[in-house]
Parts: C-alpha cells; sequence; structure tokens
C-alpha cells in the first residue's frame, strides 16, 4: 500500500523539530550540572575547614573529660555541623550584602563576613532544632518557644556558637588573603622556595604586590598606561622589583 505524501511531510518536520530540540536540551542538561558542580565546589572548601574544625574542637574536648568519662560529643555530630555551616556558607554567598565592604581596608570585610555568617549558621542551627523538635518528634509548634526557655541547652548550643565564630574569623581572613593575592600566589608564597639571590624574598614580594594593588586603585589605565606620568613610571618600578 502507497503511504499518503501529505502525512509523510507531516512527519518530517515533527522529527525535524524534535532533532532541533534535543541539542537544546543537552545544552540546558550541561548548564545545569556544571551549576551544579560549581555550586559543589564552593561548599565543600568551608565544609571541609569546619569538619576538621568541629572534630579538633571533639576530639581535645573529649581528651580533657576523659577522667570523668563523658563524651561530649562524636565524629556524626561534628560532621552534621560542618553540612549545616557549608549550606549556610554557600546560601550567604548568594546574598548582595555579603559584598558590601569588599573594596574597603581589609579588616572590615573580614568581620563584617565573619559576623554575617556567623548569624547565618546561628538561625541555620535554631531552624534545624525547630524541624526536629516539630517534624521528626512530633510536638505542636507552639511548644517550641517553652521548650527553648525551659528544656533547650543554651550552653552548649553557646559554646558551640562561640567556636563557630572562632573558626570563621579563620576562614574568612585566609580567604580574604587568598581572594587579594590570588590562589596561585598564596600557593607560591606558601609552598614554594625561592633563592634569595635570584628573587625577592616573601615579605618584600607581598609588599611589592600590596603597592602594585594600591596603584591600580588609586589611578585608571590611562594614568597608568601614560609612559611620562608619574604613576606609570612608580608601577615600572615595582614590575622590575617582582621579576628581578
Amino acid at each position: 500500500m502507497r503511504s499518503d505524501p501529505s502525512t509523510n511531510a507531516a512527519s518530517r518536520p515533527a522529527r525535524g523539530a524534535a532533532t532541533a530540540q534535543s541539542p537544546a536540551s543537552d545544552s540546558r542538561v550541561r548548564r545545569i550540572a556544571a551549576r551544579l558542580l560549581h555550586e559543589v565546589r564552593e561548599a565543600a572548601v568551608p565544609t571541609l575547614f569546619f569538619f576538621i574544625g568541629f572534630n579538633v574542637i571533639v576530639l581535645t574536648t573529649n581528651l580533657l573529660v576523659a577522667q570523668y568519662l563523658v563524651a561530649v560529643s562524636n565524629f556524626m555530630l561534628a560532621t552534621m555541623a560542618a553540612l549545616v555551616v557549608g549550606k549556610a556558607v554557600l546560601l550567604t554567598n548568594h546574598m548582595s550584602l555579603i559584598r558590601r565592604y569588599d573594596r574597603a581596608p581589609l579588616i572590615r570585610p573580614i568581620l563584617f563576613k565573619t559576623s554575617v555568617y556567623w548569624l547565618a549558621v546561628f538561625v541555620a542551627r535554631l531552624l534545624e532544632r525547630f524541624i526536629d523538635f516539630c517534624l521528626v518528634e512530633g510536638n505542636p509548634l507552639g511548644d517550641f518557644p517553652q521548650f527553648l526557655i525551659a528544656n533547650f541547652s543554651w550552653r552548649r548550643f553557646l559554646a558551640i556558637s562561640i567556636w563557630i565564630l572562632v573558626l570563621f574569623f579563620i576562614y574568612v581572613t585566609a580567604t580574604e588573603f587568598s581572594y587579594l593575592f590570588g590562589r596561585t600566589e598564596m600557593r607560591r608564597l606558601l609552598f614554594t622556595s625561592r633563592p634569595t639571590e635570584l628573587q625577592l624574598n616573601r615579605r618584600q614580594r607581598v609588599r611589592e604586590l600590596l603597592r602594585l594593588s594600591r596603584l591600580t586603585d588609586e589611578h585608571s589605565f590611562d594614568e597608568l598606561s601614560n609612559a611620562s606620568g608619574a604613576p606609570h613610571r612608580e608601577m615600572m618600578d615595582v614590575l622590575r622589583r617582582l621579576a628581578r
């Protein structure tokens, strides 16, 4: 039996449309996968940092109270706390507020970001306890304030919060210096040995990099590219010393 030409003609555009949609769908999947990979990488650093920090705190605290046969926490609780911190940092990094003082002197973004991160984790930990109280244990929502007043272990909660604040200060300070100098330069400063007779020592190199950063902040590109100007000459002096 001969097929209807109109049916074949109608089916060809449909197949063509499906073929055209396939690359677009693949591209969308790749973008989503790349986005998820970026999010995982961004959350991995604070999660790993606090995973190590919390477990060191647990280990040293348990060693101190070992004579009393008391175990204050365990590996699993420290790991869960690190995951909570990692998720809180990931969500906070998407807020424009966190970059408010990026151009200010370094101490201001360090203190500001430490405070914002700590507050986000503080709220996340309370929210986690609220979910556990209401959904897991099946208690009424209205009983949660009374639980916080009468039964909640505020001393333990605040002790952990203080350690989180200290760890955040260390983490944000290291992160800000990494942003300032670049990860490659930080690795070079921390792990690469250089002969002093051929290159600047580390302290001088950091000073020159800070001086170069100050020049780019204070002068425009046209001023720095003007060979007859003082900013250009100062920049070239810095580059000569760095390349020595």
